[in-house]
């Protein structure tokens, strides 16, 4: 069956496991645009443990707005910040330097929509996973579609996913195993191993 889930910012484990299990991939781009998700973060491994890393957006919450009308505040100069970010926390990793020049673009062109950069986002990454997955898009929003499981409750920042099984991370030896981090992580640390992670994962979220 499809899946109905929301384009995110390098998509966390819990979102790659229910696209990879689906037969294709909606994704929600009809609905009001909300904070305090993963549609504009994602959390890497960092020296420290979990750091998050979040894209600033021109949103207010008095003026609604739909997820593919909101604008990136490019004037932070995010994209240079997250760079290094990676850099800092991956560069040790087994396969930092194999794919870092294929995600170069996401850090040097500009983007003006969220939503544009986070389609642009789920491509790159299919190419270095080596994934064929088919999408399309929402037309119209639906509080509860028929015929597709709903998947869109992953981009709550506070949704309780069973942890993962343990993959070797940078720093796994000072603060041990993180679950469900970005899609990035599992990639820098496994490679070309990482579909095969993916396949071998259960998705049991907690409503």
């Amino acid at each position: 069956m499809s899946c109905l889930i929301y384009p995110t910012y390098f998509p966390n484990i819990a979102h790659m496991v229910a696209m990879l299990y689906a037969d294709s991939v909606c994704f929600e781009v009809c609905d009001n645009y909300q904070k305090q998700s993963f549609r504009n973060r994602t959390e890497i491994y960092g020296a420290n443990g979990k750091l998050a890393l979040t894209i600033p957006v021109s949103y207010t919450q008095k003026n609604r707005q739909l997820y593919r009308d909101v604008k990136i505040a490019n004037e932070d100069h995010w994209q240079l910040q997250h760079l290094k970010s990676l850099q800092s926390a991956y560069s040790m990793s087994p396969f930092f330097e194999f794919y870092i020049d294929d995600l170069m673009p996401l850090f040097e062109k500009r983007f003006d929509y969220i939503l544009d950069f986070n389609l642009k986002c789920f491509d790159i990454l299919l190419d270095c996973l080596q994934i064929e997955i088919t999408t399309q898009q929402t037309i119209t929003y639906e509080k509860s579609p028929n015929n597709i499981t709903d998947f869109r409750l992953l981009t709550k920042r506070n949704q309780v996913i069973e942890p993962f099984k343990p993959y070797v991370q940078v720093f796994s030896e000072k603060h041990g195993f993180i679950s469900n981090l970005s899609i990035l992580d599992l990639l820098f640390n496994e490679g070309p191993n990482s579909e095969c992670y993916l396949k071998q994962q259960m998705l049991r979220p907690n409503a």
